[in-house]
């Protein structure tokens, strides 16, 4: 299967809830733990909380390459469970790079490695044409990529919302790039990255352009963007948006973190089906 159709099963089966695993140093404190260790264990007991609540899971990168070696074998660690529990697993790692230096980060992330995940986030501001070849990696191993487009950080929006030769703006261009990708496909397998707290509109995005385009919008939550109001946001793209959440599901503790994921999956199938 592709990434696209294994999404749409997850989407069809356990929901659009994306799960953010970000330790924190300060979750890491609330929660008792510290360290590689405490990262490894924070990330084990939410996988193990999400499983059977919710169907997708993003492990943040940078919490666990803080550590250095530890730090990794711990992300390893999470990876393999979280497959292993049957959850996607989107890697937020953003690279982005040219040539070989891309092919290795495609092999690392989507390959059969031990940092392989289902997806993993990309950075196209080398330009989206670099990421052509790990596209193809990624498709050929079942993966899918998803594109920074529309960020939340208000300092993105003098690149992103800049025009290019076309007229477009940067991430409406990013978007073209990955719908020409996804040609063929009900659900495409090359993703976009928007911030639900984002104008689509100064961003220059159609909202039509988006469908059938898997969208990745983190900033539900503590960042104030609210579920209910998807719809509004997204539009007839609203079937491909994976809604994340990070603190808002985190900050419930250990005790309490199964419960908020199964509390906030039902909140988002009500929004989506509204």
């Amino acid at each position: 299967m592709t990434f696209g159709e294994r999404l749409s099963a997850v989407f069809a089966d356990r929901g659009q809830l994306c799960v953010g695993i970000d330790p924190h140093e300060s979750l890491l404190v609330e929660w008792g733990l510290a360290g590689a260790t405490g990262a490894r264990d924070f990330g084990l007991r939410v996988v193990e909380a999400a499983a059977g609540r919710a169907g997708i899971v993003k492990p943040q990168v940078a919490f666990y390459e803080r550590f250095g070696a530890a730090g990794i074998s711990a992300l390893e660690e999470v990876l393999a469970a979280a497959r292993a529990a049957g959850l996607l697993v989107i890697a937020d790692a953003k690279r982005g790079d040219i040539g070989s230096t891309m092919a290795g980060y495609a092999a690392a992330w989507t390959g059969e490695g031990p940092l392989a995940a289902d997806a993993v986030t990309v950075s196209p501001y080398l330009g989206s044409a670099s990421l052509a070849e790990t596209n193809t990696t990624a498709r050929a191993a079942g993966a899918g990529l998803f594109l920074l487009a529309a960020t939340s950080n208000p300092e993105a929006a003098e690149l992103q919302t800049a025009r290019t030769a076309s007229g477009a703006t940067v991430a409406a261009t990013i978007v073209e790039r990955v719908r020409e990708w996804n040609t063929g496909e009900t659900l495409g397998s090359t993703g976009v990255v928007i911030g639900a707290t984002v104008d689509l509109d100064a961003l220059g995005l159609d909202r039509e352009s988006l469908v059938g385009v898997p969208i990745l919008a983190p900033g539900f939550g503590a960042q104030g963007a609210r579920y209910a109001d998807v719809r509004d946001l997204f539009g007839p793209a609203t079937g491909g948006v994976l809604l994340s959440a990070s603190r808002s599901i985190l900050a419930a503790g250990p005790v309490d973190i199964a419960s908020a994921i199964a509390t906030q999956a039902a909140e988002v199938a009500e929004a989506v089906a509204a």
